[in-house]
């Protein structure tokens, strides 16, 4: 689909970029030319797939970081720039979810939530602007969210704030950062049956081909069909593409609006 060369020259750093979609992305933009720095809070879990994206031909490397530390992520930005001399791609992608309803929920459990998700995305694009303003390609940052941030999310409020807040955070940096050159976009992918959450939440409860009869496509997503979506917003196919969010999700939310 893409050429090989689509992300030649360019450096992206991927939080939770060591499994599930985060290392899909990270393998795409290896695979296309990119440098990448896979983040994440197990240390082990990401060198072992940056070693695994190094052995497939690829530049990459690992750093530790829990995004709701801001001095951690100011690390990581530097341990990139150390490594690679420059960051042209932020990825924000490492999250945190579980079902609960919301009378039954703490306060505390709210609160991590929110500071994985909300807090530290704002920490990586606010830790990341100098370096993303000074890139030759001009600076990209990518948030994963979903469409039950903007629909709504029973049973799990936490995330659901978290996702919605991140599109307005990202809407809102669009356009004070549309200046420096840094264009923000977020993807919001549906149902994706090759990610371990999918897995527990649906498929090994026997809720899958319910929640499958709710695209409208009818089938499952695939962790390809996102990278796919966050290889053309990083690159300059989408070079006038700014406060997007490329829904990702086989017409899920539009079918339960139409039901």
């Amino acid at each position: 689909m893409f050429t090989n060369d689509t992300l030649k020259g360019r450096t992206a750093l991927i939080t939770g970029g060591g499994t599930g979609i985060g290392l899909e992305i990270a393998s795409a933009y290896a695979r296309l030319g990119a440098s990448v720095m896979l983040v994440g809070r197990n240390q082990e879990r990401a060198q072992e797939a940056a070693e695994g994206l190094r052995r497939a031909g690829g530049q990459a490397a690992a750093c530790r970081c829990d995004v709701r530390d801001y001095d951690q992520v100011t690390n990581a930005v530097a341990a990139t720039l150390a490594r690679f001399g420059a960051l042209d791609i932020l990825v924000n992608n490492a999250a945190g979810n579980f079902v609960c309803p919301s009378a039954e929920l703490s306060p505390n459990g709210f609160r991590t939530v929110i500071d994985i998700d909300l807090n530290g995305t704002f920490h990586g694009c606010h830790a990341a602007h100098p370096h993303l303003k000074a890139s030759r390609h001009g600076g990209s940052i990518i948030s994963i969210i979903t469409m039950r941030g903007v629909t709504g999310w029973p049973g799990a409020i936490h995330a659901a704030c978290a996702k919605g807040g991140i599109l307005s955070l990202s809407r809102t940096l669009a356009v004070e950062w549309g200046g420096d050159g840094i264009r923000v976009n977020t993807i919001s992918p549906g149902p994706i049956a090759d990610t371990e959450g999918v897995r527990r939440m649906y498929i090994e409860s026997g809720k899958g081909p319910s929640e499958v009869g709710k695209t409208a496509l009818g089938r499952w997503g695939r962790k390809a069909d996102v990278a796919n979506a966050a290889v053309f917003l990083a690159s300059d196919l989408a070079d006038y593409v700014t406060g997007a969010n490329l829904i990702v999700d086989g017409g899920r939310w539009l079918k339960q609006a139409a039901d």
